[in-house]
């Protein structure tokens, strides 16, 4: 006598399509013949998988639910129109290999896409004139080799400066089986916005064997106000008050590593540039090497003004132009 299939699988009747395939995906990870090679465990993986083809299925699972194992009874029941039960089995080809595929029909498409993303590129296959899916294992060409976990890929935030001069952060990360991981990851120096982190072996895990695959961080940078960055070279803005800009003087310009004293040459136009060299970011692959720093210069004006002041200005500004047609006249009589 078969077992009931959901006995099988751990449930109760009535089980949901979610709680079915949960529990089918956690005991054929654990009983697939390449984790557990016991003659036990591959009766059991054969098992759990004919259950899960039955109450994958609505039609057979409504019959099943109605009927019982007489649904798929060939012979004297109202199923017998429903193609079986079906199941798994295996057998070996004259080279060693051993094929693993389902014979019910109608989920084999369901059965792949379980295990491609179960067991990676292993499964999700069709199985050479078999419904459902294969594998090869044992001696043979291109046989029994252990195939490599799949990588997985996650995002971190961090900060402008941590970008620029590395740091550490604490991921945590949930396993296939849902456990909880937390991971201490070094972030280097100089890292650039949408760059990866590899780790190596932290990926997902190997089913047959292999070595597990690699976990790909993706960081993304937070902005700083008033900075920006192009590469290695850092641009940041500096306001100079308009009087210094024309007479020249100093001005503090932020930088990384905090503030520095610029001088400010006389007539210094708005959006001009002062290079700060080796106040940039250094390079992530030689972190001796760092980029330079630009302040760009915002010029600021006063928005009002005394009449004092205004007169003053006005002034000034007599002047200029007076100049400025001295020189035109000057140069047109040099013409």
């Amino acid at each position: 006598m078969k077992r009931d299939y959901y006995e099988v699988l751990g449930l109760q009747k009535g089980a949901t399509d979610q709680e079915i395939k949960s529990a089918y995906r956690k005991l054929a990870k654990k009983y697939h013949p390449d984790v557990d090679p016991s003659p036990d465990a591959k009766k059991k993986f054969e098992e759990i998988g004919e259950a899960y083809q039955v109450l994958s299925d609505p039609e057979k699972k409504k019959l099943y639910d109605q009927f019982g194992m007489a649904a798929f009874d060939q012979t004297s029941n109202p199923g017998a129109g429903a193609g079986g039960a079906g199941g798994f089995h295996s057998y070996q080809d004259g080279n060693g290999r051993t094929y693993y595929y389902s014979s019910g029909g109608g989920n084999a498409q369901d059965f792949g896409d379980m295990f491609g993303d179960m067991f990676g590129d292993l499964f999700g296959h069709g199985g050479r004139g078999f419904s459902g899916f294969h594998h090869f294992s044992g001696g043979g060409a291109g046989a029994g080799a252990a195939q490599r976990g799949s990588d997985l890929t996650a995002d971190v935030t961090i900060g402008f400066n941590d970008a620029a001069f590395g740091c550490t952060r604490s991921i945590r990360l949930s396993d296939a089986d849902g456990t909880m991981r937390t991971l201490e990851v070094s972030i280097p120096a100089g890292i650039d916005e949408g760059q990866m982190v590899r780790l190596r072996g932290k990926g997902n895990p190997s089913y047959t064997g292999g070595t597990p695959g690699d976990l790909l961080l993706r960081v993304h940078i937070e902005p700083r106000e008033g900075f920006s960055r192009k590469g290695t070279d850092v641009y940041v803005n500096c306001e100079v008050p308009f009087t210094t800009a024309m007479l020249g003087g100093e001005a503090r310009v932020d930088t990384l590593t905090g503030q520095v004293i610029c001088k400010i040459p006389k007539g210094t136009q708005g959006g001009s540039k002062i290079r700060l060299r080796g106040k940039g970011i250094p390079d992530m692959h030689h972190p001796t090497v760092k980029g330079d720093e630009y302040a760009v210069i915002q010029i600021q004006v006063p928005k009002h003004l005394t009449l004092e002041e205004e007169r003053k200005v006005k002034e000034l500004q007599q002047l200029i132009e007076k100049e400025k047609r001295g020189t035109f006249f000057t140069d047109r009589k040099t013409a």
